[in-house]
């Protein structure tokens, strides 16, 4: 059995890890260098926990998540882990920040709950004021992306799987089990992983029933002088309340202070509006007052722009035809779930089973 990987984000190089351990002989096949700027895997860093609102599926398959890192920190000889906990805060009844403590609540796992000023004591960047309440819990923290990606791909080249960089795929055809590139040359394999992210579409155009693609962006700040420490020490901000379907990500381990805005993102083609508009950075830096105290005093160092795949539900997508399956891990919250991914992939294609693993990845249970 021989398997081509399309895509070398998260979820393409877990799975050619997973893969790879069981013995498959690997082609993985990425349009840019690895980790790829562009992606969505490409960033900083991205968020794990266990909060997940009304997603209880997601909520309950944390555990899994977490034991397939372990195994790949193990395999790397690295941790690429900060566990710095997250933070809900809630502004309004019926919040996100309220909504994914009320799944935490149903779910019986254990969280701190602060008020306002408890909440601020502790977090001199939150102004009191603006909130009802905290929320915090130990079980979560930051994953380094671009740490964990150059990893990957120098393990997988270890451990024999050929990895292609800078090499673009014009079509997929399923029923051959093979990829047409860029350069006129033809890939066949048993088996094709579709795991292109933002540029599935391109792919596979007729999935725009289930699929759509949008932009968005982050940005990194420089916080005052006096509340640099806190922010250092402080927990991922998994939602501010309100109304911005935000995220803050705290600068730990050589990265910066990240923010994040789920209103922020628009329609677009992957490779659209790539380049940061003017005063973008300060629009996205300023949709978090409230809860961010002082919000005009951080600098703007960078806007990073971003393209996610999204289905109506914000549940993950897998479909087999022929050859081919395509896997959209979606809605920005795939990279948590990036390790486990790989594992239920390689489980499916070996076992042929591929059903078991699109009906865990959809997590509808």
């Amino acid at each position: 059995m021989s398997i081509l990987v399309v895509g070398a984000g998260i979820s393409g190089l877990s799975t050619a890890w997973a893969l790879t351990k069981r013995g498959v002989p690997v082609t993985l096949v990425e349009q840019g260098p690895i980790p790829n700027p562009l992606s969505a895997s490409g960033d900083q860093h991205r968020i794990i926990r266990r909060a997940y609102g009304s997603q209880g599926g997601y909520q309950r398959r944390i555990g899994a998540a977490y034991a397939a890192w372990d195994e790949m920190w193990d395999d790397l000889g690295s941790k690429h882990l900060a566990d710095t906990g997250f933070m809900l805060l809630s502004q309004v009844p019926g919040d996100g920040g309220e909504v994914y403590r009320n799944g935490l609540i149903e779910g019986g796992y254990p969280f701190e709950n602060l008020s306002p000023e408890e909440t601020a004591e502790r977090f001199p960047f939150i102004d009191p004021s603006t909130i009802r309440y905290g929320a915090v819990s130990s079980e979560g923290g930051v994953l380094l992306c671009q740490r964990i990606a150059a990893d990957l791909k120098n393990w997988l080249i270890a451990n024999g799987a050929q990895v292609q960089e800078k090499t673009k795929v014009m079509s997929v055809d399923g029923s051959a089990g093979s990829v047409a590139l860029a350069d006129g040359r033809v890939l066949v394999a048993d088996h094709v992983i579709v795991t292109a992210g933002a540029w599935t579409l391109g792919l596979f155009p007729k999935l725009e029933i289930s699929l759509k693609t949008y932009r968005t962006a982050v940005v990194y700040l420089t916080p005052p002088a006096d509340l640099r420490e806190p922010w250092e020490n402080a927990p991922a901000i998994l939602d501010p309340g309100g109304s911005n379907d935000g995220y803050v990500l705290p600068p730990v381990a050589g990265t910066g202070l990240k923010f994040g805005a789920g209103v922020h993102r628009y329609r677009a083609e992957p490779d659209q509006d790539r380049t940061a508009r003017e005063g973008e950075g300060e629009q996205l830096r300023d949709y978090f007052s409230p809860p961010i105290a002082r919000i005009g005093e951080y600098r703007v160092d960078d806007v990073v722009t971003c393209a996610y795949t999204f289905t109506a539900d914000e549940h993950f997508f897998a479909t087999t035809d022929g050859k081919a399956t395509v896997v959209s891990a979606c809605s920005g919250h795939g990279y948590k779930f990036g390790a486990v991914v790989g594992q239920k992939l390689a489980e499916g294609i070996v076992s042929k089973e591929m059903t078991r693993a699109q009906t865990w990845l959809e997590a509808r249970d």
